[in-house]
């Protein structure tokens, strides 16, 4: 069972998350950027903008793990999110655009999605009781 409590310490882990994401796409040239088989020259503006909201949502995530009741609709546009970055990813490797490497880089999106998901199924049936 994914308890309140227990979902608040995963929000707090999907901000870390993304903030280790936020500098790893803005700057992919780095070691960590190149373990994720990011291409290393990527113009500025690119790199500024996507981790720009990649730390939005990493505030957005911080944001809910403080709040008394976690936002359905945040947690829902989170779940969204995740599910998008891991669709895409999946999507350009199947294209040959990306290395398997950006695959085990999303991964961890994808089990905060599915994570999302459940406790959003789990707590509206506990809030209908």
């Amino acid at each position: 069972m994914l308890t309140t409590a227990l979902f608040r310490r995963l929000l707090w882990a999907a901000a870390l998350f993304n903030v280790l994401g936020a500098v790893m796409l803005g700057f992919p040239g780095s070691p960590l950027g190149q373990m994720a088989g990011l291409p290393a020259e990527v113009p500025l503006a690119y790199r500024a903008i996507v981790a720009v909201f990649v730390l939005l949502f990493a505030g957005c995530y911080a944001w809910l793990a403080g709040q008394p009741e976690p936002n359905r609709p945040m947690v829902v546009l989170g779940a969204i999110g995740k599910t998008a970055v891991v669709a895409v990813v999946i999507g350009l490797w199947w294209a040959a655009q990306v290395p398997v490497a950006s695959l085990a880089a999303v991964s961890g999106d994808l089990v905060f999605a599915a994570c999302f998901v459940w406790w959003l199924m789990n707590s509206k049936r506990e809030s209908a009781r």
